[in-house]
């Protein structure tokens, strides 16, 4: 990859993945009868050609989504099935998106088998070691190493994966993700009801994040560049949960990775692998000729700026899986966001009247973290 070995952004080796335990597999529900019936008509044809061991189907995981994910053995190896039932999942994004990546020359999953009418597909398997998992367990060093394979590899998604057939990550939609915020953190999960005047502070503070957002270089966002979504892999890292991916600002995939939803960072760690991401993107071509291509300063705020639009929406989104689709446990992380959010408010003047908005809903979480609120 182009300017990117001076920097160690490169891939480096991973240990193999185990083979799945051959102990009996947990059991396959289903809720609705009719599809459990379509997907045995689906995928018994398959069992021969990938030599599938169906008495081996098991759950592997869930996501916040409708989709779930179910994993089979084969000859030595395995395979993910998705189970991504329609209405509310639609598997074509998944398969054109993963067909960039592949021509980007990335790791995600092959598409080996679709019935795309049903929602399901059989995917290669790409190992059982999430990087939360790894980066949790990682000394500094090898969480070091782990995250320049994901710079490396988020610049090469930017700079390769074709972003002209993406829909765009326009106006329209970073307002409609930053409504979530009053709906459902403001409003349903805290009570607390605007007034004029909260809801004018709202309206320019979202106008600002929108306008610096578009301002970016635009190029293919993943939308979720996190260590939940990053395997352990050979060729490292494995991508996964790319369907929602859009033509949108340069420096949101950076801000989902430095900070997440599930490990946060020291500051200074944080920057030192924003400036090697940024060194990285500018050597390849990624920001073109756009100042923050030139000015790691200017690169940072946007990121910071972008970051707290992400933030923001996600805040929105955890209370929603609370309350609308009784997932509970994500709300156990507001606390991080309510940090994240309250760090960038108070360090940009024009971003500080969000601090006022946030206190009645996370003043005590924020009061630990040092914070003072007016």
């Amino acid at each position: 990859m182009r300017g990117l070995g001076r920097l160690r952004c490169r891939a480096t080796r991973a240990a193999p993945t185990p083979h799945p335990s051959m102990t009996p597999p947990a059991t396959v529900t289903w809720a609705d009868a009719a599809r459990e019936q379509r997907f045995a008509r689906w995928i018994e044809p398959l069992a021969g050609a990938h030599r599938l061991r169906l008495d081996s189907l098991r759950p592997a995981s869930a996501d916040a989504s409708f989709r779930r994910y179910l994993r089979v053995d084969g000859d030595g190896t395995s395979f993910v099935v998705m189970d991504a039932p329609p209405p509310h999942e639609d598997v074509r994004a998944f398969v054109h998106v993963a067909g960039l990546i592949a021509g980007a020359g990335l790791h995600a999953p092959k598409v080996l088998a679709a019935d795309v009418e049903h929602g399901f597909l059989l995917l290669d398997d790409l190992g059982e070691r999430p990087y939360l998992q790894a980066l949790q367990a990682a000394g500094a060093a090898e969480a070091h190493r782990l995250m320049l394979d994901a710079i490396g590899a988020l610049v090469r998604f930017q700079r390769d994966v074709d972003a002209s057939t993406l829909p765009a990550y326009d106006a329209a939609l970073l307002q409609r993700e930053l409504a979530l915020f009053p709906d459902w953190c403001v409003q349903r999960e805290h009570g607390v009801a605007w007034g004029e005047r909260e809801r004018a502070t709202w309206e320019r503070l979202c106008a600002l994040l929108v306008a610096s957002a578009l301002a970016q270089p635009q190029v293919a966002v993943h939308r979720d560049w996190m260590p939940r979504n990053l395997m352990v892999a050979e060729p490292n890292p494995g991508i996964l949960d790319f369907q929602d991916a859009v033509r949108g600002p340069v420096t949101y995939d950076a801000a989902s990775l430095l900070r997440d939803a599930f490990v946060s960072w020291d500051e200074e760690r944080e920057i030192d692998w924003a400036v090697r991401w940024w060194q990285c993107a500018r050597d390849a071509g990624v920001f073109g000729a756009h100042p923050i291509g030139e000015d790691f300063g200017e690169c940072w705020r946007a990121l910071e700026w972008m970051g707290l639009q992400r933030h923001l929406k996600v805040l929105g989104i955890f209370c929603r899986l609370k309350h609308r689709d009784g997932k509970p446990a994500y709300a156990a992380d507001l606390p991080r966001f309510f940090g994240y959010a309250a760090r960038v408010a108070a360090r940009y003047r024009p971003l500080e009247p969000l601090l006022g908005l946030i206190e009645p809903l996370a003043g005590e979480t924020l009061v630990t973290t040092g914070f003072t609120l007016r």
